[in-house]
């Protein structure tokens, strides 16, 4: 190299001559700019073909997904849909359950359980509209009756829970109430506000059933409930006496042997005594009392035409 220029000896082999080649400075760098120029086009070439490629693959993987979702959210809507049938199907249980428990049916567009309002918003608001309207509708049709079943379900649960309490109250009545006859035989004498006493010889008020039976024929408790009275008792002679609760009471009169204690909880059907003939009374039998409210009432009224378990 001397002063401005570079000089290159090219040998092209033995007995060759050698050649000589003078090249300016200045072109020596113009040709390295160029190189360095060209060799920075094509590394960006290379990395935008990268980059080309990886968001290829990146769009592909999104598309995939976004297929899995679509097919997600159909499920979704099968489910929401079969949903939607058990719902309608334990609303008509319900309207059976709350007849049965002598409550109105709820009416058929309240039990929609429809809502209003601004606050619900619309279609064009809901998040992913801007990125697929498609994909959008869909969801927002399945999070709309998400909402709604949610609503109904919420509803029925009020609902039966209701039902259930009005049939449990219902039930423990009907438990209670005097509904059988309290033995076997037939009856030897009436209900009575003044029946002639086969004792004192006048008009006397008869303020229950006789019923005619053998000694020791089974005495049966009408009703649930607690025995109030296990024993002797002037005129009853050995006799039983029941509170059911809401205002029913029965009273087993004239027994020959009493099976219970006071303060024993007894159910309807249960053998609570004997017939006899003890305290005033001609032969055996068993004298029955019903009182509503402490009034006694015509037991025959409370007699259902079923058999004595």
């Amino acid at each position: 190299m001397t002063g401005d220029h570079w000089t290159f000896l090219v040998i092209r082999g033995e007995g060759s001559p050698v050649k000589q080649v003078t090249v300016p400075l200045r072109l020596l760098r113009m040709l390295a700019a160029v190189a360095a120029f060209v060799g920075i086009l094509l590394a960006g070439g290379a990395a935008a073909l990268g980059l080309e490629g990886a968001d290829h693959v990146k769009a592909h993987r999104l598309q995939v997904r976004n297929d899995a979702l679509v097919a997600q959210l159909q499920q979704f809507q099968q489910r929401v849909g079969s949903l939607e049938t058990h719902l309608d199907k334990l609303a008509s249980k319900d309207a059976e359950y709350r007849s049965l428990a002598g409550l109105e049916a709820i009416d058929p567009e309240v039990m929609q359980a429809g809502v209003g309002g601004p606050g619900l918003g619309s279609l064009n608001s809901y998040p992913l509209w801007t990125v697929d309207s498609a994909a959008s509708k869909t969801a927002f049709a399945v999070s709309y009756d998400l909402g709604a079943l949610e609503r109904r379900a919420h509803l029925l649960s009020g609902s039966l829970a209701q039902a259930t309490d009005s049939l449990l109250v219902h039930r423990e009545l009907m438990e209670s109430t005097p509904s059988m006859r309290p033995t076997l035989g037939w009856i030897s004498s009436p209900f009575s506000k003044a029946r002639m006493h086969p004792i004192y010889d006048r008009p006397m008020p008869h303020e229950g059933v006789d019923f005619a039976a053998p000694v020791g024929t089974p005495i049966y408790a009408t009703a649930k409930g607690r025995v109030i009275k296990a024993g002797w008792d002037a005129g009853y002679g050995l006799m039983v006496e029941i509170d059911h609760g809401y205002g029913y009471s029965t009273v087993y009169a004239h027994a020959s042997k009493i099976l219970v204690r006071r303060g024993q909880e007894v159910a309807r059907g249960d053998v609570i005594a004997q017939v006899g003939s003890t305290g005033l009374t001609t032969a055996p039998n068993l004298h029955y009392e019903v009182r509503v409210n402490g009034v006694p009432v015509n037991p025959v009224n409370y007699i259902l035409p079923v058999a004595i378990p």
